[in-house]
């Protein structure tokens, strides 16, 4: 009896180590994020790669006088996402007091620089609009950098939010942003204290494409510049993500036209993006949010991932927005 029950442990064992994959083969490469990729209500998300791992910096999609903090998460393979919560809030923060909104992040010489939006101002008046904060560590704790705004004025009519932090070819950063229907671009100094005057001596400006509402973003492929904003009303369902491709980062850029939108047997209200470029090849993804079908609450906002195609021409193909999100794909 007891050589039995040897036998059939052995073969139980075997037949387990029969289902497990092969030495090599990633067991999560058939596994998919799923969208949303996290639980909760989050917009504008910002999508970034640090120390081998993803990176999504979104807005708390809340009404206004409860966005008072941001929380950022992280994933080494795009599937399995770790909550990193409240990593800058308004008691760091202390001109901000509501309406944080559409952080965006970059490492330099080790740290890491978060600029975001606060206050959602008005006018000329009154204090607020684009913060920068600053930590040692991707998942915070941040600190206020500047003690004040970066932007505290509204400059070309466009409101000071939906910041992006654009590295050039060249080393040279720059801040992207606007909303109402405006954006501007502005030459970083190297320490994010302040702007550079462009040639002709002024500090700001405008890049606005035909279209433009918000949620400016850029990257460069193949030597292209690609600027992508946000078009329609962020409550509706026909929020959506548009672009232009020109040889500079100050364009011209002229629309070819929507990459990005609901599909009424999906999710409305797709917006807001960010992407992100796996180092060293030409996959690409797109970050961004939308609302679910039984959802009417505009601020029921949800985090997505779904992959991002470009023709031999370098046109953006329509991202089509899935319910199964992206495979996994770790970082090596």
């Amino acid at each position: 009896m007891h050589f039995l029950r040897l036998r059939f442990t052995a073969f139980f064992i075997a037949f387990i180590v029969s289902l497990l994959p092969a030495p090599g083969q990633a067991q999560s490469s058939k596994k998919k994020s799923g969208n949303p990729v996290f639980p909760g209500w989050y917009a504008d998300p910002e999508g970034t790669i640090f120390n081998n791992r993803y990176w999504i910096y979104p807005t708390y999609s809340a009404p206004y006088n409860q966005q008072v903090f941001f929380d950022a998460f992280s994933s080494p393979d795009l599937v399995t996402w770790t909550k990193h919560s409240q990593i800058l809030d308004t008691t760091a923060i202390k001109w901000a007091k509501r309406a944080m909104w559409a952080p965006a992040i970059i490492e330099k010489n080790g740290q890491y620089f978060l600029f975001f939006g606060a206050n959602d101002i008005q006018n000329n008046n009154t204090m607020g609009g684009i913060g920068v904060a600053v930590a040692d560590n991707p998942a915070g704790p941040f600190r206020d950098y500047l003690g004040k705004p970066l932007v505290g004025q509204i400059i070309n009519g466009a409101q000071p939010i939906d910041q992006y932090v654009f590295k050039d070819k060249d080393g040279q950063y720059y801040l992207i942003y606007g909303g109402w229907g405006h954006c501007n671009i502005v030459r970083l100094k190297d320490d994010f204290t302040g702007f550079l005057p462009f040639a002709d001596g002024t500090l700001f400006r405008e890049i606005t494409p035909k279209s433009y509402v918000e949620g400016p973003t850029m990257f460069v492929r193949h030597g292209k510049y690609y600027f992508m904003w946000s078009e329609g009303g962020w409550t509706g369902p026909n929020y959506s993500v548009a672009y232009a491709v020109s040889d500079s980062p100050f364009g011209p850029f002229e629309r070819v036209g929507k990459i990005l939108q609901q599909d009424p047997a999906v999710a409305t209200g797709a917006g807001h993006h960010s992407v992100i470029q796996v180092p060293g090849t030409d996959e690409w993804y797109i970050v961004y949010h939308r609302r679910p079908l039984t959802e009417t609450d505009g601020n029921h906002r949800e985090t997505c991932i779904d992959r991002l195609y470009f023709d031999e021409k370098g046109a953006i193909k329509p991202v089509k927005i899935t319910v199964d999100g992206v495979e996994a794909r770790s970082l090596k």
